[in-house]
């Protein structure tokens, strides 16, 4: 060390220096039926038991039943043209309300979702400082395994976490960042409880501006009051500072946190049956849900007038099988059939043809032309 920093203060050896924020690998006994002994990023995930997923059936399908497709009329179809040319600003109302229609030709458009609702259970190593709280360890009995742990299931479909302590996993050890001594040497100052003044690099003094000949030279620091050194404010000149893992209480209290999951996964088909509509435009919108399946598990539509709904059926049915159940509980799944109204609607204006859509429940609608007139109305 320079001898300079000697000036600084001494420190006490026996506050160690800072150690490891998490507990390093191998600083905890693994626990039966609980991989990982505590190092850091150790989050094991433990798929369910084959006991705990249901098989499907060989040989299972669902009929749908008919349904006939929506229409808009002339007076909904302008009452909708309106809404959205108010919400253009450019726009003016004039056309919308003095076109006239053509035709209105509804177009049928089909959602089909399947949802699968998914239990997930992964575990972590978790610890909080020990200030003499029960300590539910092995002394009581084995660690039941993770999917034996009783939860309360949520409302289906509804994403949620749920966070629940092992029983008799919790160990009492001493504090890995201070090896218990419940503080740590200071890193702002090494230990010492003051700094070197960064004003007159612990001089002391400091060069007077100018002529230094006619001025004297130097004049004594201000910062530092001559000292050459100023009380670290990181410590507040202790040299060391409290723990900040055990916050002083020199042990912890380890034990694993089971991590209960819950998601609704989503997959959507819509056939695009219309070049000129966007289908990422049905996105926010809703539909007339005709046909609801929910039970454990579904099983492929068959029979119905639209063979690419049956055949993404059997597709996602399949996808969602393989994906989750290596690694989830399939609680419950659910699909449906929407019939979501989409109308063309040819009108003339002014001389000249023009079209627009009116789509969803909402009667939202796309123009990819208007004819805007010069006056806003």
């Amino acid at each position: 060390m320079d001898e300079k920093d000697e000036d600084l203060g001494a420190f006490d050896p026996n506050i160690p220096e800072e150690g490891p924020s998490a507990p390093p690998p191998g600083w905890l006994d693994n626990v039966h039926g609980y991989q990982g002994g505590g190092g850091e990023g150790d989050n094991p995930l433990y798929p369910p038991p084959p006991a705990y997923n249901p098989e499907p059936e060989l040989n299972r399908n669902t009929l749908v039943p008919n349904v006939s497709v929506p229409t808009v009329s002339e007076d909904v179809a302008r009452d909708a043209l309106l809404k959205f040319v108010e919400s253009k600003w450019r726009y003016s109302s004039k056309p919308a309300r003095n076109l006239t229609f053509k035709e209105l030709k509804p177009v049928t458009v089909y959602r089909y979702r399947l949802e699968t609702y998914t239990e997930t259970r992964t575990s972590s190593w978790q610890f909080e400082p020990f200030t003499g709280q029960v300590v539910d360890g092995p002394q009581y009995g084995v660690s039941p395994q993770p999917w034996d742990i009783p939860v309360q299931l949520p409302t289906r479909f509804k994403d949620s976490v749920e966070t629940v302590r092992v029983p008799h996993s919790s160990i009492v050890k001493v504090c890995h960042m201070c090896s218990g001594c419940g503080r740590v040497r200071c890193t702002g100052c090494h230990g010492r409880g003051q700094k070197r003044c960064i004003s007159c690099h612990g001089k002391g003094h400091r060069r007077q501006p100018g002529n230094h000949k006619r001025s004297g030279g130097s004049s004594r620091c201000s910062a530092c009051h001559g000292r050459g050194r100023k009380r670290c404010v990181s410590c507040h000149g202790q040299g060391f500072k409290t723990c900040s893992v055990c916050h002083g209480s020199q042990n912890l209290l380890h034990y694993i946190q089971l991590t209960v999951t819950w998601k609704n996964n989503v997959d959507d088909f819509i056939p695009d049956r219309q070049p000129d509509f966007p289908d990422k435009k049905f996105e926010k919108v809703t539909g007339d849900p005709f046909f609801i399946d929910e039970s454990v598990l579904v099983y492929p539509i068959q029979g119905f007038p639209d063979q690419e709904i049956c055949d993404v059926s059997t597709k996602l049915i399949n996808e969602h099988l393989g994906r989750f159940t290596s690694t989830s509980r399939i609680l419950q799944q659910r699909q449906t059939i929407e019939m979501v109204p989409l109308t063309h609607a040819y009108y003339t204006y002014s001389g000249k043809e023009y079209n627009f859509f009116v789509y969803g429940m909402e009667n939202k609608v796309f123009a990819a032309k208007y004819p805007s007139a010069c006056s806003i109305l």
